[in-house]
C-alpha cells in the first residue's frame, strides 16, 4: 500500500524530534512534516495535505482541540491523533467532540504509535493504553454526539437557562432557527427534555 503520510504539530522542539525519529522506524509512514504551531500545520496542509495529523493538545495561542476543529472543518478527510501528556478525559472528549479519531499519550511506545496510526487510517476510534478508561467508558467517547459550532453555541446558552427568544436575540438568529437547533440536540444526544440534555453535555464535559 501507499505509505501513509504523516504531519506532526508540537511546539517543543524535543517532541517533534522524538516523534520524527520514531515514526521513520515504521516502515509504511513517511513524515510529510513537522511544525511547532497551529498556524504553521494550517499552511503545510493547504500545500500538501497529510493523511494524518498527531497534534499536542496543550499549545500556546491556538490549542490542539482548536486546531483540530479548524482542520476538520477545511479538509474533513484528513484524520486526526490528539498527542498529550493529560490524561484527563475532558480532553480527550473534547478532541473527540471535534473530530478527532484518536488519542496518544506522549510516552507511547512506537508498537502502540504504529497501532494508532493503522486503526486510525482504516477509520477506527484509537484510545491510549495508558489511560486508564474502562471498555464502557471508552463507548461512552465513542457516543459523544458530534455538534456544529452553533450547536455548541446554543447548548451553553441553553444551560445558562436562557429561553429561544432570549438565544435568538443573543445569537441574531430566528426563533425559528433556535428552537430546530434545540430539536436537533435533543435527538442528537437521544433525549427528551432539557434536563436530560444538560445533564448529559455536563457528563460529556461539553458545558
Amino acid at each position: 500500500m501507499d505509505k501513509i503520510k504523516i504531519l506532526v504539530v508540537d511546539d517543543h522542539p524535543m517532541v517533534l524530534e522524538g516523534m520524527r525519529s520514531m515514526l521513520i522506524q515504521i516502515d509504511f509512514v513517511t513524515v510529510a512534516g513537522t511544525v511547532s504551531n497551529a498556524y504553521a500545520a494550517m499552511e503545510h496542509i493547504k500545500l500538501t495535505p497529510p493523511d494524518i495529523v498527531i497534534t499536542d493538545i496543550n499549545m500556546p495561542e491556538i490549542s490542539g482541540i482548536e486546531l483540530t476543529l479548524k482542520i476538520k472543518k477545511e479538509f474533513p478527510a484528513i484524520k486526526i491523533i490528539a498527542m498529550s501528556t493529560f490524561k484527563e478525559r475532558s480532553y480527550i472528549s473534547q478532541m473527540i467532540q471535534n473530530g478527532a479519531a484518536g488519542y496518544l499519550v506522549k510516552s507511547a511506545s512506537k508498537e502502540e504509535i504504529e497501532e494508532a496510526i493503522l486503526s486510525v487510517y482504516e477509520g477506527k476510534l484509537y484510545m491510549s493504553l495508558d489511560i486508564n478508561l474502562s471498555v464502557a467508558e471508552k463507548q461512552e467517547i465513542n457516543n459523544v454526539p458530534v455538534l456544529s459550532s452553533r450547536e455548541k453555541e446554543v447548548l451553553q446558552l441553553i444551560a445558562d437557562g436562557m429561553t429561544n427568544p432570549q438565544i435568538a436575540t443573543k445569537l441574531f438568529i430566528s426563533l425559528h432557527t433556535v428552537d430546530s437547533h434545540r430539536k436537533n440536540l435533543l435527538t442528537k444526544f437521544n433525549v427528551n427534555n432539557t434536563a436530560s440534555l444538560i445533564r448529559l453535555a455536563a457528563k460529556y464535559d461539553l458545558v
